[in-house]
C-alpha cells in the first residue's frame, strides 16, 4: 500500500535498443522494472540500426509502460510523476520516449522530470546500495560514455577525467566485431578472454593529460590481426580479447587509483554496461583490500534500464525540478560538470 509520504516514479527509457519502463519507490526500491531487448533483431546486422530500433520502440512503448504499473501493482493515480530519458543517445529512439511520456503527463496532469541517461546510470547504484549517500567517486563504464566523476551530492557531479574519442564500451563492440563475435560484443569478449592469456602489450589508454582515449587502442588489435593475417598466422582470439581487456581496463583502475588518492574516497563506485565486466570486478577488489567500500550495481541494471531513470527522476522532482511539455530530445547531452576537450 502507498503511503502518504511515499513517491513514486514512473521512468521510461529509450535510448538505444532497450525499451524500459519502471516503477521505483522513494528513489531507491524497485517496484517493477520490465526491459523489451531488440538485441535479437539487431544481432543480424552486427549493431544497432537507429531506424529500426526507432520503429521497435514505437511497437513496443505502450506495452511496456503498462506492464510496468501492472507489476507494480500500482496505477497511474498512484505515480506522482513521469521521469523521462532525453538524452544522451540515438535521436529517433529517445523521440518515442520522450513522446510518450509527454503525451502521458499532459493527459494525466502529471510533472514530467527529463532525466540524462549518463546520470541514469550513476543512480543504479542507489538501487543496489539503498544505504549509499554522496559523496564518493564513480568510475561510469557505459557505451557512449567513459569518465571519472567525484559525485558530490545528489545533483552535483564534478567530471575529474573523461575519454576524448571512443568509450570503453564502443571499444569492447568493435572489436568483439573484428574477432567475428556476435552483438552485443562485451559479454561475448568477457567470455573469450577468460579463456586467453595477456600476452599482446598495447599502449595504455590514459593519456599524457590523465583523460582516456580508446581509438588508438581499437587501431592497435585491428592492426595486430591485419598484419598476422598478412603474414599468414592464425591468433588465438581469445589471446587478443584477454590481451584488449587487460589493456582496456587496466588503465581505468590505474585512473581511478590516483583519483581517489587524491580526493581520500572512500567509496568508490561503477556505472554503466562494461561494469559488469567479470576483470574489471575482480580489478575492484584490490579497493575493497585497501579498506574502501566498492559499489557495483546488480548486473541487470548495469545496462540500460527504466529503474535507474526513476531513480535519477526522484531525486530531480524532490528537488524541484520539471521538464516543460516543450521538451525534446538531446542526443549529445553530457553530463553536468564536464568540461569540453581542447
Amino acid at each position: 500500500m502507498k503511503q502518504d509520504n511515499d513517491i513514486y516514479i514512473l521512468g521510461i527509457e529509450s535510448s538505444c535498443d532497450e525499451t524500459a519502463s519502471a516503477v521505483v519507490k522513494n528513489g531507491r526500491e524497485i517496484l517493477s522494472d520490465v526491459v523489451l531487448s531488440q538485441i535479437d533483431i539487431h544481432r543480424l546486422y552486427g549493431g544497432v540500426v537507429p531506424e529500426i530500433a526507432s520503429r521497435n520502440h514505437v511497437e513496443a512503448i505502450d506495452k511496456v509502460v503498462k506492464k510496468a504499473l501492472s507489476d507494480a501493482n500500482v496505477t497511474l493515480g498512484d505515480i506522482d510523476a513521469v521521469a523521462v530519458t532525453y538524452g544522451a543517445g540515438l535521436v529517433g529512439a529517445l523521440l518515442v520516449g520522450v513522446s510518450y511520456a509527454k503525451g502521458l503527463a499532459q493527459a494525466q496532469g502529471l510533472p514530467l522530470v527529463a532525466v540524462n541517461h549518463i546520470e541514469g546510470h550513476i543512480c543504479a547504484n542507489y538501487l543496489t546500495y539503498p544505504d549509499l549517500v554522496p559523496p564518493y567517486t564513480c568510475l561510469l563504464t557505459s557505451g557512449g560514455h567513459t569518465a571519472i566523476v567525484n559525485v558530490e551530492d545528489y545533483d552535483g557531479y564534478n567530471v575529474v577525467c573523461s575519454t576524448v574519442d571512443d568509450a570503453v564500451g564502443e571499444a569492447f563492440d568493435k572489436v568483439a566485431r573484428v574477432l567475428g563475435l556476435p552483438y552485443p560484443g562485451g559479454p561475448q569478449i568477457d567470455a573469450l578472454s577468460q579463456r586467453g592469456q595477456n600476452v599482446y602489450k598495447f599502449h595504455s589508454v590514459v593519456t599524457s593529460n590523465g583523460n582516456f582515449s580508446y581509438s588508438g587502442l581499437k587501431t592497435a588489435v585491428l592492426n595486430l590481426l591485419h598484419n598476422a593475417e598478412q603474414r599468414g598466422e592464425k591468433l588465438d582470439p581469445s589471446d587478443v580479447a584477454c590481451s584488449f581487456t587487460h589493456t582496456a581496463v587496466d588503465g581505468l583502475i590505474d585512473r581511478l587509483r590516483q583519483v581517489v588518492e587524491q580526493n581520500g574516497a572512500q567509496t568508490v563506485a561503477v556505472a554503466g554496461g562494461v561494469g559488469a565486466n567479470s576483470y574489471l570486478r575482480s580489478r575492484l577488489k584490490e579497493f575493497e583490500r585497501k579498506g574502501l567500500r566498492v559499489c557495483l550495481p546488480k548486473l541487470s541494471l548495469c545496462g540500460d534500464n527504466a529503474s535507474m531513470i526513476a531513480s535519477r527522476g526522484y531525486y530531480m522532482y524532490i528537488n524541484g525540478e520539471r521538464a516543460p511539455l516543450s521538451l525534446n530530445a538531446c542526443p549529445t547531452l553530457k553530463l553536468r560538470g564536464e568540461k569540453p576537450h581542447h
